[in-house]
C-alpha cells in the first residue's frame, strides 16, 4: 500500500512537471527533467553520484554557461520506477534520465552484462571502468543499441565495487557452500556453480527480509551495499572472495527529450555524463574501503578466501566467458567480439587474473 501511495504521489509530480516543462520550453528558458533510479541514493553508489554529482553539476553549468535554466524532479528508491523498470521508464518518457543496472534487463541487455561473464577480474573499480569503457569504444554496437532499440542516449557508465559473499552461517571451505541458497542479481548467479550453492535471483530491496526469513542464506554483494542495507544483521559472516568490480550500470536519457533541448544544453549533459563515468571508479573504490571498514566496525565476522581456493574457483569457470559469448551470438549480438575485447582490455590494464580466460 505504501509503494502504491508513493508511486501515486510520484505520478502527480510527473504530470505537474511535464506541464511545467511544456510551458517553459516554449520560452527556451527553463527546462524540467525527471531523473530517477530504482535503488536508493546512499547505499547505491551509482545513484549517489547521480544525485550528488550529475544533477547539481548540470544545473550549475547550464546556469553559468547558457541563458537557460535546468530544474530536476528526482525520484530514487523506486518512487517512480523500480530497478527492473527504469530502462522502460526512460524509453517511454516516464523518466527523462534514468540510472540502472543492466543486470535487471537479462534479455534486452544480455551482452551489456559482459563483465559478469568473466568473474575474478579487476578488483579495483577504476581499473574495471577503464576496461569497460575500452570495450564500448571498440564495440559501437553496445552504445548504438540504446538509441536504436530503446530510444535513449547513453550518457555515462557506472558500476559496482568488488563483489564478495555474505552468509547467515559460517563456512570454512568452498565445499561447505554446497546446497546453500544464495541470492544475487542474475548474471552473477552462475559464479556459484563451482561451489554447488543454490542460486536464487533477487534484488537489493528484497535482500534483508529474504536473509532474515531464510528465503536464502547468502548474498553475492559488494561491501558498500552490504553495509548500507544492513545485511550484516541477518547474515553476519562476510567473506572477501574478490569476484571483481563490475562496470554494468549506466545513465541514459530519453532520446526525444535530449533532441528537444538546445545544442548548448545537450553538450553539457554529454560532458557531465562523461564526468559521472570518470568519477565512478574513485567513488566505488572509496565505498569499497568504507564498506569493509564499516562492516568490521559493526561486528561482522569477516575473513578472506585463501588465494588457492580463489584460483580454483576461477578455474572452474574457465568455460563461462565462451559459453556466454556463444549465447549472445545466438541472439544476434556480437558476443564473441565483445568478450574477446573485454579480456584484452582487462589484460591491457595490467591486471593478472587468478586464471586466464580465453574465448574461442
Amino acid at each position: 500500500m505504501k509503494t502504491a501511495n508513493m508511486k501515486s504521489t510520484a505520478l502527480v509530480a510527473i504530470l505537474a512537471s511535464t506541464t511545467f516543462g511544456l510551458v517553459t520550453t516554449a520560452n527556451a528558458d527553463t527546462f524540467t527533467l525527471r531523473a530517477g533510479a530504482g535503488h536508493p541514493s546512499g547505499p547505491a553508489v551509482y545513484v549517489s553520484d547521480l544525485e550528488k554529482y550529475f544533477v547539481p553539476e548540470v544545473k550549475k553549468r547550464v546556469a553559468a554557461e547558457t541563458e537557460h535554466t535546468i530544474e530536476f524532479v528526482e525520484g530514487y528508491g523506486g518512487s517512480i520506477a523500480g530497478v527492473a523498470e527504469t530502462l522502460e521508464a526512460v524509453q517511454n518518457g516516464i523518466l527523462d534520465i534514468g540510472a540502472y543496472c543492466f543486470c535487471f534487463e537479462p534479455a534486452k541487455l544480455f551482452l551489456h552484462n559482459f563483465p559478469y561473464y568473466a568473474p575474478f577480474g579487476p578488483q579495483d573499480s577504476a581499473q574495471q571502468m577503464q576496461a569497460t569503457r575500452a570495450v564500448y569504444d571498440k564495440t559501437p554496437w553496445l552504445t548504438e543499441t540504446f538509441e536504436k532499440e530503446y530510444k535513449q542516449k547513453l550518457l555515462g557508465l557506472h558500476g559496482w565495487d568488488n563483489y564478495h559473499l555474505g552468509t547467515t552461517d559460517p563456512w570454512d571451505t568452498v565445499e561447505d557452500l554446497k546446497g546453500v541458497k544464495v541470492g544475487g542479481a542474475g548474471p552473477n548467479l552462475p559464479w556459484l556453480e563451482f561451489a554447488g550453492a543454490v542460486p536464487v535471483q533477487s534484488t537489493l530491496p528484497d535482500g534483508y527480509l529474504s536473509l532474515q526469513t531464510g528465503v536464502y542464506n547468502g548474498w553475492l554483494m559488494f561491501p558498500s551495499a552490504y553495509l548500507g542495507f544492513k545485511f550484516y544483521e541477518p547474515a553476519p559472516h562476510y567473506t572477501q572472495i574478490g569476484f571483481g568490480a563490475m562496470g554494468v550500470n549506466g545513465l541514459t536519457m530519453n532520446l526525444r527529450k535530449f533532441n528537444s533541448l538546445p545544442p548548448e544544453v545537450q553538450k553539457i549533459l554529454v560532458e557531465v555524463g562523461r564526468g559521472y563515468e570518470e568519477q565512478a571508479g574513485k567513488s566505488l573504490n572509496a565505498r569499497q574501503a568504507a564498506g569493509l571498514a564499516g562492516l568490521a566496525k559493526v561486528g561482522a565476522k569477516m575473513k578472506v578466501l585463501p588465494e588457492a581456493a580463489r584460483a580454483g574457483w576461477a578455474k572452474s569457470l574457465a568455460g563461462f566467458p565462451s559459453r556466454q559469448a556463444k549465447d549472445a551470438d545466438g541472439r544476434g549480438m556480437p558476443g564473441t567480439e565483445v568478450m574477446k575485447n573485454y579480456i584484452d582490455a582487462v589484460n591491457g590494464t595490467g591486471y593478472k587474473w587468478p586464471h586466464s580466460y580465453s574465448v574461442e
